[in-house]
């Protein structure tokens, strides 16, 4: 069995009728990072109405789970 991560990813949406970018941060538990971007592809793009090239990746980054947002400790 693989190990599940968690990771944070960072990205914009770039629609062509909005004046400016919509910006977002989401943390994504998956087995590997490819899995965890496709994930953030199919969620924004269900979320948002957003096409693949309309949606940006800039950083993606393995989180320790005490790092993660809203953790209770």
């Amino acid at each position: 069995m693989s190990e599940v991560k968690i990771y944070r990813i960072h990205g914009r949406i770039d629609k062509p009728r909005l004046f400016e970018p919509i910006t977002f941060k989401k943390d994504i538990t998956a087995a590997k990072e490819n899995h965890a971007v496709e994930r953030i592809y199919a969620e924004m793009g269900s979320r948002h109405r957003a096409k693949r090239h309309e949606i940006k990746i800039l950083k993606v980054e393995e989180v320790e789970e005490s790092e993660k947002e809203g953790s209770q400790s």
